[in-house]
């Protein structure tokens, strides 16, 4: 199993979006950088907000792209050609409405159910959705035509307590899902998950 080399958090620049559903994904690389105690800064090559970590004394690139998401596909495809990445060593961090708060799930490929961003990275890396992906729960409003305003929207107090808890586990498992022990990495988060 390839190592993991950069993480990847989907999002739509601005202010008017930082706290919105739709950026859990930047959450996680944002609190991985804090973590590391390095700054995000905006990176025009990378089209987003870079910053190389040291996590578990391994190198990690993290990015947040400040495209809007369905145009997050230039970014990555940026960063995995600047630094000659192959798809399998990219983690994609994104919002997913199949899961609750408070649930994450890791996920090795697969298609893009639905997501913009998702869809977009596959694209621009030549038709390749061989990427690895942190799937951070946000709950569904339960009706197809909800799906815009609902991500678009900042999640109540209690919402956002469990989706930061399940990001908490997701940057616990990190160094496992870097160093290529995604058996253990997904073990340990899905039955974080399980019992959230």
């Amino acid at each position: 199993m390839a190592r993991i080399k950069a993480l990847i958090g989907l999002a739509n620049p601005g202010d008017q979006y930082a706290a919105t559903r739709h950026n859990a994904g930047a959450w996680l690389v944002e609190s991985v950088a804090r973590e590391a105690g390095t700054s995000l800064r905006p990176e025009k090559k990378f089209l987003g907000l870079y910053a190389k970590a040291m996590v578990d004394g391994q190198e990690l690139h993290l990015l947040v792209p400040t495209t809007y998401m369905n145009r997050s596909g230039g970014a990555v495809a940026a960063l995995a050609n600047f630094f000659k990445l192959s798809p399998e060593e990219l983690l994609v961090a994104h919002d997913e409405l199949d899961l609750a708060p408070g649930c994450a799930r890791y996920k090795q490929g697969g298609g893009h159910g639905g997501h913009n961003g998702l869809r977009d990275i596959a694209r621009a890396l030549g038709n390749a959705n061989t990427f690895q992906r942190a799937r951070i729960g946000i709950g569904h409003p339960g009706h197809a035509s909800q799906v815009t305003q609902y991500v678009l929207n900042r999640p109540g107090k209690q919402e956002r307590h469990a989706i930061d808890d399940a990001i908490s586990e997701c940057r616990a498992t990190l160094p496992d899902a870097i160093s290529g022990e995604w058996h253990r990495a997904m073990q340990r988060l899905h039955s974080f998950s399980a019992n959230s």
